[in-house]
């Protein structure tokens, strides 16, 4: 033993390693175990496949707002104003069947107009909603 050849007055001048690398060992282990549950526990993914959308609304039947960079906005293709936009969206979405609301808005929109188009469509009860960045150039070659 190390400990043997010392004399009881010398101070210890080796490191026991010992500790250090059963700790190494012992979380090697836990590592080893816990790794596949670390892998399957991964965030979930929506497909997007063909047969996802069987049975499901489509896209014609959900609730499309736009809004133009001009202020403008449109409920499943019929012009609004503040007035009527409430009334318009309300009947939308009593004949959507997901209750979906897709907003639709240019980057040169103002946020607060997009943020209060939300916010109507959710009180005016629908159940998801979804922002998209509206793709001016191709709207208007066609």
């Amino acid at each position: 033993m190390a400990g043997a050849s010392q004399k009881e007055d010398e101070p210890i001048t080796q490191i026991n390693v010992t500790p250090l690398v059963d700790v190494c060992l012992v979380l090697v282990i836990i590592f080893m175990a816990v790794a596949p549950m670390a892998v399957t526990l991964g965030i979930k993914v929506l497909e997007t496949r063909r047969s996802n959308a069987e049975g499901k609304a489509s896209v014609d039947e959900n609730v499309n707002i736009r809004i133009t960079p001009d202020g403008a906005i449109t409920v499943n293709g019929t012009k609004t104003d503040g007035v009527t936009f409430r009334g318009v969206l309300s009947a939308a979405l009593a004949s959507s069947k997901d209750k979906m609301v897709i907003v639709t808005a240019d980057a040169t929109n103002k946020v607060g107009l997009v943020v209060e188009v939300l916010d109507a469509s959710k009180q005016a009860g629908a159940l998801k909603l979804a922002v998209m960045k509206a793709d001016m150039k191709g709207e208007e070659g066609g």
